[in-house]
């Protein structure tokens, strides 16, 4: 009795827990509603409403510890025959099927560390499984604490012919943070028992319990698998089953669970065969009671996103599962909500997924679900999905004006935003790329104006060094000296890098290791690359030999001291930059070791540099030795080294040169000058085109006039007015007009360059020279024409000394030289000194000094049968003629007489010791 009155206070405890979660709830959505205006005053309504949810959450915590509390004790059936006269109302809450103990605590309770104990547990255990053995009862009581009430037997006779149909009970059990919720509805099917067959006796027997596993189902489309919480429990019975006299009918009650894991299989399932957590219910003389199988649900509608709280299907929802129901108000809350924004019309709501979904959700209801979560509790979620992925099924709903309203706002301020963002960082990146630029620009500037103050600096440093060279000059040429030999060829890089072995064109003038023919010079020879021992060996030998000697005394003192008198040095840039095709200047600036080298050699000396081609890096070179150089300033010999610069000298020299014009830069400028020149030349038969920069014959192209139409026309009109008056303008206008209207054509179809290698056709000639600069000039109109050089030595001290002559050797085209015959025999020696000695003053105005080579042509006039000399080209650099005179000067041990045209070498004489006489040397003389 005290048992009974103990289970009703605790049932209206929970009642009233329920009751005021229920207030609170109802409370905090009133708050919500409540608007507050007027007086400037505003009612801090987010404060209560945290206040009402922390109250709310802390009730529900004690409401479960309280459940679970409950929960773990053990209830005890009324007797049966006392059913009628002491009728227990079951509380709303039903806590009587959740009585069973837990499983896992009993288990581990009955766990004994000895062996004898555990013996006799499993002996009290079975007697306590069976209710017919006479002990049961004691030793539930010693066990469990329970008084059994007394079962009074009956015979089987009075109880054979009775069949008991009692009401279907579905037992929904639910999981709320691992604890178990056994919900029995009100509302039962079936025909109430009647009195007189509720006396049967029941027993207790063991029901069979898996352990606790969450089973998936597989759902279609994105909804996918799911926790499958919510476990059904079946009260089963063996059908067509009949009790025998003799022995007991005992119904078993079977609970339905889902199948277990394999660890559970191997783990729990085992124990439970043993009987070791189980209660058994058993009953001699009940016969079995069918249970269906179809799965009790408790579905529910939603009409245009609002739930009707007054009807059946709800109100059987809300009563079964009324203890969870404060967290399955906050799932209907969001389902009604996202139902009524997205305007849905019906959705079926499953009560089982709805429960299930609300303890699986453990992120709180502070954080809205996923739509496709809270869409997994509908029965039609396959409709209800696709109407709510329409487009702008949103803005069709509750509140989608200011949701259209917002989400416009929204992509408004997001293109405003990511606007000036973009703009932002095309500045920024502006702004950057200016700064990068400025600070790149104010480097370089910096850079330009120190090497420029660097370059200015050693040019003043020439400057000074070739006034003291020039001061001492003469002292210099009579004492010994060093001469630092660098044949570098300072051209532009481009035409560096077309040139084919370039660093062999630079090695060609090894024959001015010759210049140690002189018993006070020292050659220190720049080699642009690494000689092998053969070309050494061949070099120190050539050296060795003395003209005036036969070959059986070659080891005499002076050929010996010539070895010792010059020495080949290799940049170690070489290496470092074996395909840039640097001029050697340039090697020797970036070889620090070699300049070390050098300095020591010279030290104490008087030394100068002979080099090349000028180069700005000539400067360098001569400025870390300390040494003057015998040569111009790169920028005045880039200036006069030109064809245009050549033409100009020999203007100022007064020496004749051929027709033509320089300093071309344009294509109307080239017509109009080819023009006006073929105009006043008739005679000329062949016009040529020389590039300013080019060199060695690569700058060349001709157009012969036999290829001209109106040329003959031309030549008529000339010998109709004669000499005197074709030189008038007014009459040349007509055939100017003419050669004008066919000379674009004509070069065109007939200008050839010479060599095609380097300029394929005169599309690509006339590019580049328009690009460079260049000249036009007449060729010589004679079918006997020779070319020589001449090599002047402009001396610092004033002097203009000839060094070299010879008649040019030409190819086919007799536009390009081979070689050269020593010495010349096509001009008289009086004019050409003329004309080299007047080519030479006008350098020397122009400060230029040094090595200088000067290309003279001569033929004779058809008219007068007189010989012409024409200036045709200027060189201010070493050239490779006077390396081969200087060689062939020390292998024939002669002397070149420039003034008389005359090579002058002696005849060997063996030296014969007969009679102690020695027969004098004879000199013997070639003149040519």
């Amino acid at each position: 009795m005290s048992d009974l009155l103990k289970n009703e206070e605790i049932a209206k405890l929970g009642a009233v827990l329920v009751e005021v979660q229920d207030d609170l709830r109802q409370l905090r959505c009133s708050l919500q509603k409540i608007t507050v205006g007027g007086g400037g005053r505003t009612l801090d309504i987010q404060a209560l409403d945290n206040a009402i949810r922390k109250t709310e959450s802390s009730i529900r915590k004690r409401a479960e510890d309280y459940l679970e509390t409950v929960n773990k004790q053990l209830l005890v059936l009324p007797s049966i025959e006392e059913l009628n006269k002491k009728t227990v109302k079951i509380p709303k809450w039903k806590p009587a099927l959740e009585s069973i103990p837990d499983v896992h605590q009993q288990r581990e309770g009955l766990a004994g560390p000895l062996l004898g104990e555990k013996h006799k547990s499993a002996v009290a255990m079975h007697l306590l499984c069976n209710p017919a053995h006479p002990n049961n009862r004691a030793i539930m009581h010693t066990k469990c604490g329970l008084s059994l009430p007394d079962v009074h037997k009956r015979s089987t006779n009075a109880t054979k012919q009775h069949k008991i149909t009692c009401p279907v009970m579905s037992l929904q059990a639910t999981e709320l943070k691992g604890l178990h919720i056994l919900a029995i509805p009100e509302e039962n099917t079936g025909n109430v028992p009647d009195t007189g067959v509720l006396p049967m006796l029941i027993q207790h027997k063991a029901a069979l319990l898996h352990p606790k596993k969450d089973s998936h189902s597989s759902k279609i489309g994105l909804i996918g698998s799911r926790s499958s919480r919510v476990k059904q429990l079946r009260w089963k019975t063996k059908p067509e089953s009949t009790c025998s006299k003799d022995r007991e009918c005992t119904p078993l009650w079977v609970t339905k669970t889902p199948p277990p894991s394999t660890t559970s299989k191997s783990v729990d399932h085992g124990s439970m065969n043993k009987g070791n957590n189980g209660l058994i219910l058993k009953s001699p003389q009940n016969q079995l009671v069918q249970v269906p199988v179809n799965i009790s649900k408790f579905p529910f509608t939603i009409i245009n996103g609002r739930i009707n709280p007054m009807a059946v299907d709800f109100c059987h929802f809300k009563q079964s599962f009324s203890l969870c129901w404060s967290s399955v108000v906050y799932a209907l809350e969001a389902l009604e909500k996202l139902l009524r924004e997205f305007g849905v019309p019906l959705a079926k709501v499953s009560g089982e997924r709805l429960v299930e979904f609300c303890h699986g959700w453990d992120n709180g209801w502070n954080k809205s679900p996923p739509v496709i979560s809270l869409l997994s509790v509908l029965e039609n979620w396959e409709e209800v999905f696709n109407l709510v992925l329409r487009p702008g099924q949103r803005y069709k709903g509750e509140g989608g004006i200011e949701a259209a309203a917002i989400h416009i706002q929204s992509c408004w301020r997001r293109y405003v935003a990511r606007t000036a963002y973009l703009r932002y960082c095309r500045r920024k990146w502006a702004a950057g790329t200016i700064a990068i630029s400025w600070l790149m620009h104010a480097q370089m500037r910096r850079v330009r104006k120190a090497l420029q103050v660097r370059r200015f600096r050693q040019l003043e440093n020439y400057r000074s060094r070739a006034q003291h060279l020039a001061a001492n000059w003469k002292h210099i040429q009579s004492s010994k000296r060093t001469i630092i030999h660098i044949p570098s060829l300072g051209y532009s890089q481009n035409q560096r890098l077309n040139l084919k072995g370039f660093d062999i064109l630079q090695n060609i003038q090894i024959s001015r290791l010759c210049d140690v023919r002189d018993e006070n010079v020292e050659v220190i020879y720049i080699c642009p690359r690494h000689l092998g021992e053969d070309i050494l060996h061949y070099y120190t030998s050539l050296l060795k030999c003395d003209g005036a000697t036969d070959g059986f005394d070659t080891r005499t003192t002076e050929s010996s001291s010539s070895i010792r008198r010059f020495i080949i040095l290799t940049p170690e840039a070489v290496d470092y930059f074996p395909t840039h095709s640097m001029c050697l200047s340039t090697l020797l600036k970036y070889s620090p070791r070699t300049l070390k080298r050098i300095r020591n050699l010279i030290q104490g000396k008087q030394a100068y540099i002979v080099g090349g081609v000028a180069h700005v890096d000539d400067l360098a070179v001569a400025d870390e030795l300390g040494l003057p150089i015998l040569g111009p300033e790169p920028a005045i010999a880039q200036l006069y080294s030109t064809k245009s610069g050549g033409r100009r000298i020999f203007t100022g020299a007064e020496v004749e040169v051929p027709p033509g014009q320089g300093d071309i830069y344009s294509l109307n400028q080239l017509h109009e000058t080819l023009a006006e020149l073929m105009t006043q030349n008739t005679d000329v038969q062949r016009w040529l085109f020389k590039m300013d920069s080019e060199h060695g014959g690569r700058g060349i192209a001709y157009c012969d006039v036999c290829h001209l139409s109106c040329y003959n026309w031309a030549l008529q009109e000339c010998h109709r007015y004669g000499p005197e008056l074709w030189n008038t303008k007014w009459i040349q206008e007509s055939v100017l007009l003419r050669y004008l209207d066919e000379i674009p054509e004509w070069l065109a179809r007939n200008a050839r360059p010479t060599k095609t290698s380097c300029y394929p056709n005169w599309a690509c000639f006339l590019k580049t020279f328009l690009r460079q600069g260049g000249v036009v000039e007449a060729y010589p109109p004679s079918d006997s024409i020779t070319c020589l050089t001449v090599d002047l030595l402009l001396e610092p001290g004033g002097e203009v000394t000839m060094l070299s002559c010879g008649d040019q050797l030409h190819s086919s085209c007799h536009l390009e030289a081979l070689g050269s015959t020593v010495p010349q025999t096509s001009v008289h020696p009086e004019t050409l000194q003329s004309i080299y000695m007047r080519v030479g003053q006008a350098c020397r105005q122009r400060l230029i000094v040094g090595y200088v080579s000067l290309d003279l042509a001569t033929f004779l006039n058809r008219n007068t049968m007189e010989q012409k000399v024409w200036a045709i080209d200027l060189d201010l650099t070493y050239s490779d003629q006077l390396a081969m005179t200087q060689m062939l000067l020390m292998m024939t041990g002669g002397t070149l007489n420039c003034r008389t045209g005359c090579l002058e070498v002696p005849v060997p004489i063996r030296e014969k010791y007969c009679e102690h006489q020695i027969v004098a040397k004879v000199p013997f003389y070639i003149c040519l």
